[in-house]
């Protein structure tokens, strides 16, 4: 099975542990990602709101170069999901739109026809990948780890999307077949505030913390999430939602990557595990490394 990848911007800075977990599982799972040379910045989402037409034509840039190969093209962020999917979407369905990004492109010598499907890496793994094959290389016991998986408010929204808005499952599905058990919470598809930290930086940690307080009380060892933003906002920003609201979570928050490593008996280094906001530690700790 093979893709033409577009990284993103976080995975290649500020998120590059999922990156690494990305590279250590996707072999496993006979994916081979080849990445879209030269690629550039999807738009943001934040930028989109800002200047809508410069951000399409930035983001179609990016399918006018993939077209060319005739495969889908994976992102492992939901921000880029997203950009890319909406201008996919403007573009086909808008022929005014169509019209000033085509004259966009061919300014810089590229066309583009609007035939690229993009995709989630969780929508490949789970769609692509025989739910039986991940479960034979499973080689670590997790059945006693409670784990809460975090969709966010991005990956659900696309139309036509892979997975329920409202009630998503894809990944709940991928949590058993690791053989880890998915805790049902209601925050499962809410905003983390990841877009607000900047400029409503209290109100973000109130989101954060409604999160967090959510699947602490439903027993959970983590959360686990697929996007960049989401990760760092719950993970890195813990502390700082403790100290403001005098809580004391201390959750774990990986990608869904780390997880399948763990599962497949990846070890910690290998899944950037190390370099965490919220360490490992306790009861989960106990638990993936079989003690």
């Amino acid at each position: 099975m093979k893709y033409t990848y577009y990284p993103g911007c976080s995975v290649t800075a500020t998120a590059n542990l999922y990156q690494e977990s990305i590279d250590t599982v996707a072999p496993s799972l006979g994916i081979e990602l080849e990445e879209l040379d030269d690629w550039n910045c999807c738009g943001a989402t934040a930028y989109m709101s800002v200047r809508e037409l410069m951000s399409f034509a930035i983001s179609a840039r990016n399918l006018a170069m993939a077209e060319k190969f005739h495969r889908d093209l994976v992102t492992p962020c939901s921000a880029c999901y997203l950009v890319l999917n909406k201008t996919n979407h403007y573009f086909n369905d808008y022929p005014d739109m169509r019209s000033k990004i085509g004259k966009a492109l061919e300014a810089g010598g590229l066309s583009y026809s609007g035939n690229v499907r993009v995709r989630h890496i969780l929508d490949v793994i789970v769609n692509d990948v025989d739910m039986e094959k991940i479960s034979s290389q499973v080689t670590r016991d997790l059945k006693e780890l409670r784990v809460a998986p975090y969709y966010g408010c991005q990956i659900v929204r696309p139309e036509m999307g892979f997975d329920d808005p409202d009630e998503p499952e894809s990944m709940d599905r991928l949590i058993e077949t690791l053989g880890a058990e998915t805790v049902d919470y209601s925050m499962k598809t809410k905003c983390c505030g990841a877009s607000l930290m900047g400029t409503e930086e209290k109100m973000a940690l109130a989101l954060c913390r409604d999160l967090l307080m959510d699947a602490q009380k439903k027993g959970a060892h983590c959360i686990v999430t697929l996007c960049p933003l989401c990760q760092m906002n719950l993970d890195i920003y813990q502390p700082k939602v403790n100290s403001l609201f005098k809580t004391d979570f201390k959750i774990p928050v990986i990608y869904i990557t780390q997880l399948i490593g763990i599962a497949l008996g990846a070890s910690p280094a290998e899944l950037g595990m190390k370099r965490l906001g919220v360490k490992v530690s306790g009861e989960m700790k106990r638990i993936i490394e079989g003690a």
